[in-house]
């Protein structure tokens, strides 16, 4: 039996893909998370077997969940479900671990299918995805990243140095760093561009 952890933020989507994965008669759907940080505990109260998760999630995003999981030797292992079409994505999820990157768009049966192929030892990835995620090289740092994706939210230099406990000089010498490589003008175009491409 094929034990599984879904994270996913949006409760409807959450249940319909637990309940779709429980008429599989070999996988079993042990716990449900509404966000990184819970699906975390429940990885670690439950043997799982498989993460499946989403990217983009209060708390902590799926490919932050797969870094996690990767860094404490956690023994299951990440797939990551998204509506994200984006090399950028793909490229940092498997750079955090992750064994499987689907769309949520594909049909059901290779769902369940991917999920055995991941157990078995396998990788399942959108065959098209998995060929532009090596042509389109990612020029941010981890800390700019964090950075651009707050500010990308509306938050202040000073917001943000306080979150990240940072100094607001060095939050925006980030910010800088970063507009300056995606050859912008500001902040919000450097944001925008950077999920454009899945960098954030």
């Amino acid at each position: 039996m094929i034990q599984v952890v879904i994270a996913e933020d949006q409760s409807l989507l959450l249940g319909a893909l637990a309940a779709l994965l429980e008429l599989e008669g070999d996988i079993k759907v042990v716990a449900q998370a509404a966000n990184g940080r819970i699906a975390l505990e429940q990885l670690k109260e439950h043997d799982a077997d498989i993460l499946l998760t989403d990217i983009e999630m209060p708390e902590m995003t799926g490919i932050e969940l797969a870094q996690v999981v990767k860094e404490q030797n956690l023994s299951c292992k990440v797939v990551i479900i998204t509506t994200f079409a984006r090399a950028g994505y793909l490229r940092r999820a498997l750079e955090a671990g992750a064994s499987g990157y689907l769309l949520k768009d594909a049909p059901a049966t290779e769902l369940a299918d991917a999920l055995r192929r991941v157990h078995s030892g396998g990788r399942a990835i959108d065959p098209e995805l998995a060929a532009e995620a090596w042509t389109d090289n990612d020029p941010l740092t981890n800390r700019e990243r964090q950075v651009l994706r707050l500010a990308g939210e509306g938050k202040s230099s000073p917001e943000i140095a306080v979150q990240l406990e940072l100094s607001d000089g060095t939050v925006r010498n980030y910010l800088s760093e970063a507009i300056s490589k995606l050859g912008v003008n500001n902040r919000i175009e450097a944001a925008r561009l950077a999920r454009e491409k899945g960098w954030l």
